[in-house]
């Protein structure tokens, strides 16, 4: 009986090691063990990752398509519209200080909606995982109407996958406090909103930035040139600065800079060609 029992425990371990393989662990602070893993129908244009590899696409203002090898497909800041090039992703994020980061009729077919808000100063929490990728959020406050303030009205959202931790500003409207930089943990890939006042200041979101020393920061939410050269003179001190030259990049642990560096993308829309 003893020697039975000794059998089903090592399978059943065995089992539970295959399911935590799903996803390759990243260095962040929340980690689940991995659901089995899960079969998607994508549009063939969208090509296929690399194992191990993330891709980032910058759609527009503050809407990202993050795609893994297994054929996820996550836009963040969602707003309904992604481009004439059909998709239904798999994962949405979305932030409410504007109408530009979020839809309130969001498609029926995408199977996780994930709103970075609860009820009014409560916030809401996230802890999705897919398998391949774990997705959670840290609660910041915004800047509601009349210049008060909504705590945990935005979220910052992180996404875990192929080993890497990605994540995702929002609309931070204030430098996290010690709790939410430890809930965030190690950042190796962060998108951050660059306009200089809708969201944060330069001189704070650069202290902000430095402080989680990204190995990579890609810029978002800049409204004018002016505001992206004015980000990037602020940050070339400490980062390199890449003109990527196009919408996408894709990132594996092995790719990372051995300097921290600002990686520009220009948005471009998820069009059919």
């Amino acid at each position: 009986m003893m020697i039975r029992s000794l059998l089903v425990f090592l399978i059943c371990c065995g089992a539970a090691q295959a399911q935590v393989a799903d996803r390759t662990p990243s260095h962040c602070v929340a980690l689940a063990e991995a659901a089995p893993g899960m079969e998607y129908v994508v549009p063939a244009s969208l090509g296929p990752v690399d194992a191990e590899t993330v891709r980032i696409h910058y759609i527009t203002h503050a809407s990202f398509l993050i795609r893994s090898h297994g054929g996820l497909n996550m836009v963040t800041d969602y707003t309904g519209f992604t481009g004439s090039l059909p998709l239904i992703p798999d994962v949405v994020t979305m932030n409410h200080a504007h109408d530009t980061h979020w839809t309130a009729n969001p498609d029926p077919a995408i199977p996780h909606v994930l709103p970075g808000w609860g009820s009014f100063g409560e916030g809401i929490q996230h802890h999705l995982d897919l398998g391949e990728v774990l997705i959670r959020n840290v609660s910041t406050d915004i800047r509601s109407a009349f210049s008060a303030v909504e705590p945990k009205g935005n979220s910052i959202f992180v996404f875990e996958l192929a080993g890497l931790c990605v994540g995702h500003l929002g609309h931070l409207h204030h430098e996290p406090d010690a709790a939410q930089y430890a809930a965030l943990g190690r950042l190796d890939v962060v998108m951050a909103p660059v306009d200089g006042g809708y969201t944060l200041d330069l001189a704070t979101m650069t202290r902000v930035l430095k402080r989680l020393r990204s190995s990579v920061v890609i810029p978002m939410h800049w409204f004018s040139l002016f505001a992206l050269d004015d980000f990037l003179a602020g940050m070339s001190d400490e980062f390199a600065i890449v003109e990527v030259g196009g919408p996408a990049l894709e990132m594996s642990l092995d790719r990372l800079p051995s300097r921290p560096t600002v990686m520009v993308l220009r948005p471009a829309l998820l069009n059919d060609q």
